[in-house]
């Protein structure tokens, strides 16, 4: 039934004209028709540095209408089905509300001032947090259910966590492709479970989740590189310092290729987040780092996961934000997404 609605709505579409207006990509697919279903979390609550990336899902889709639907990488790629779900405006007060109590815990904390005065802060906080897993849980497997892959669009990085939490129970021995610049495996971070800079260490808590392997990394602690000994074999971190002074002495990118995708199991998940590109890409992303990777550099390595007979069952694309001078981030950010979105797709032959 899905297919035969996709069909009938792709007849009447020109993907050579102008985009329908509010419609990701200008797309003419809905919730019953779309083989792929970007779901989008506007959450930034425990964002340690500058934020705005709950703005990320819906600066990204007003700038989708800007994108050309060819893809050379996938042919006839508007066909399979891409939609997105609705922003949830309760998600995204919980999240503003929230933020709030995180500014008012972290400038207590700053000052010294004793924490019992925060303690019910921290708690709502934490309760807070907890509520966004459980409903990306719940969402994910609602569309799961119904035969449809996810994308989830973030918001801060600790946005998927109950996806990876979902598909794990559903795809034990998956694997995660990490693009970033931080390793996000703090055990928590200013005193917040589920912080954006602890969504690797907490994803790794469950054993479904059989490999680790990170891609970019260039700005970390100590804390997390002791979290990396502990999580011995079950863990591959290709640094950027490593990855970039190979190449000066003449390893091309395709060799590193082969050796991160060796790494990976047979189901592969990819979170990514913006910072892992060069800052110059997202400059307004919420902690960026000089140095990274190039799109076309990433896209490599993904094609490079599905050639290689392995399957992608799902993926994320976080900390996009929306900067003041215009839509520069959103307009990377959401040609980026209908990249992934297409290589989701095509690897679980919706195309």
């Amino acid at each position: 039934m899905r297919a035969a609605k996709r069909l009938q709505q792709s007849t009447q579409f020109d993907p050579n004209g102008l985009a329908a207006p509010g419609q990701v990509y200008g797309l003419p697919y809905d919730a019953t028709s779309a083989e792929v279903v970007i779901l989008p979390v506007p959450w930034e609550v425990t964002v340690s540095y500058a934020s705005g990336t709950a703005q990320g899902p819906d600066a990204i889709r007003t700038a989708s209408a800007q994108v050309d639907l060819y893809d050379p990488a996938v042919a006839d790629a508007w066909k399979m089905g891409l939609w997105m779900a609705p922003t949830s405006a309760k998600l995204a007060a919980k999240s503003e509300r929230n933020r709030e109590r995180a500014e008012a815990y972290l400038e207590a904390l700053s000052e010294g001032l004793p924490m019992q005065r925060m303690a019910k802060n921290h708690e709502k906080i934490e309760a807070a947090c907890a509520y966004m897993v459980e409903w990306v849980a719940s969402q994910v497997a609602t569309y799961l259910d119904q035969g449809q892959l996810v994308a989830l669009l973030g918001g801060d990085h600790s946005t998927p966590l109950g996806y990876l939490r979902t598909l794990a129970d559903r795809h034990p021995g998956l694997g995660i492709l990490q693009i970033d610049a931080h390793m996000d495996l703090r055990r928590a971070y200013e005193g917040f479970t589920f912080s954006h800079a602890s969504i690797m260490y907490n994803a790794m808590q469950h054993m479904g989740i059989a490999k680790l392997v990170q891609v970019g990394i260039r700005d970390y602690c100590e804390e997390e590189l002791e979290v990396m000994a502990e999580l011995g074999d079950r863990i591959a971190v290709y640094f950027d310092r490593d990855l970039k002074h190979a190449q000066y002495r003449g390893v091309s990118w395709a060799n590193q290729v082969e050796a991160i995708v060796a790494e990976l199991p047979q189901n592969v998940y990819l979170s990514f987040d913006i910072d892992g590109l060069d800052p110059k890409l997202c400059p307004h992303t919420g902690t960026p780092v000089a140095g990274g990777l190039e799109v076309e550099q990433v896209l490599y390595l993904v094609e490079a996961v599905l050639a290689s007979g392995r399957k992608l069952i799902g993926l994320d694309l976080n900390e996009v934000a929306p900067g003041p001078e215009g839509d520069w981030d959103a307009n990377v950010g959401s040609r980026l997404l209908y990249r992934l979105c297409n290589l989701l797709g095509q690897s679980n032959g919706r195309i």
